[in-house]
């Protein structure tokens, strides 16, 4: 199986969209269960517009839902555009567009849905050089006020993903392997001292939750990125929060740019093979029973491994990306010269 789409693999419960995972997660399962159960049939052609309207969704995770089957051949590309089903078509439906009755597949807000999506566009094109965003055609795009847009851009910028220019432009700098380099030296400086901190003054109750959490993960039957981003989020941000030296916490804070794109591993251009994602929480855990069972010293040699193999996970993205070419940019994004 694609390991770009292994973890999109498990249908909801009948008669309901999930609210569990990603949009395009979610997307993915419910045009599966509707295939499987009949309500779309071999042979009848599926538009990545018409999932993107009946479901109340961008197309963007339209497209990646659609591309997930396409690849786990539930659907192949038509000939003309979109995809039909595959399987022996009936004469009665076979050709025929699938009817897909109006269902909204999130109650989340309108700004996480967008701030989600526009997270996901921007891991992908800063892979490839630097962009511009601007205000207006971002609520134009997303069909929404210059306040909701100015807000998100507000958020991405505190959390590090944009910056300005001298000429006060919002900006998305390229990610480089030199500042990738750089980012995963400073956690490897900075993560173990933090985290020998941090394991005297964590809760046993907070740790036990973790490992629970890494044990549901790894006998899971797919592993996405909702799944590594909480594991990712419970070592290398809530745990390390307890330790004392706040000057180093800060520090770290910079780093934390590298988790954002497993949340999106469905991506095409973000993805890391099956088996990398696997072994990421076997090193967790082996880190979290480490601080369990009081070995502080073989903890923090099992951090440093763990980093090493998640900045080689990490440069395996800029591998994947040479053989793959850019897509196109959406409307509110234009490229910047190389510096």
């Amino acid at each position: 199986m694609n390991t770009l789409v292994h973890h999109m693999n498990t249908p909801p419960p009948s008669g309901a969209a999930d609210t569990d995972g990603s949009i395009q997660h979610r997307t993915y399962r419910l045009l599966r269960e509707m295939i499987e159960d009949g309500r779309i049939a071999p042979g009848e052609k599926l538009l990545e517009a018409q999932v993107a309207k009946s479901f109340c969704i961008s197309r963007s995770p339209a497209h990646i839902a659609l591309a997930a089957l396409c690849a786990d051949k539930i659907i192949v590309e038509s000939q003309g555009r979109g995809y039909r089903v595959a399987g022996d078509a009936c004469a009665e439906r076979g050709g025929k567009m699938a009817v897909l009755d109006k269902m909204e597949i999130t109650s989340t807000p309108q700004w996480q849905r967008m701030y989600a999506e526009l997270e996901r566009e921007l891991c992908t094109r800063v892979l490839f050089g630097s962009v511009r965003i601007t205000e207006e055609g971002l609520a134009q795009h997303f069909d929404v006020s210059r306040t909701v847009a100015r807000g998100v851009m507000a958020r991405m910028h505190s959390g590090g993903q944009l910056s300005k220019n001298r000429n006060g432009h919002w900006i998305a700098e390229q990610v480089t392997e030199e500042r990738i380099g750089h980012l995963f030296e400073i956690r490897r400086l900075l993560e173990p001292t933090a985290l020998l901190q941090a394991a005297r003054h964590v809760p046993r109750e907070f740790l036990e939750a973790v490992r629970a959490r890494l044990v549901g993960a790894i006998e899971a039957e797919h592993q996405g990125g909702a799944e590594i981003d909480t594991a990712e989020t419970d070592l290398h941000i809530d745990l390390l929060s307890h330790c004392p030296n706040k000057e180093i916490v800060l520090a770290l804070s910079r780093t934390q740019v590298l988790f954002v794109p497993t949340r999106y591993l469905s991506d095409p251009y973000l993805q890391i093979p099956y088996q990398l994602v696997s072994d990421a929480f076997t090193e967790h855990l082996q880190i979290v029973d480490y601080i369990l069972a009081g070995r502080p010293e073989r903890m923090a040699q099992a951090l440093q491994e763990h980093i090493r193999e998640a900045d080689t996970r990490w440069m395996l993205r800029f591998e994947i990306i040479r053989r793959l070419k850019q897509p196109d940019l959406p409307p509110y994004l234009s490229p910047l010269p190389a510096a």
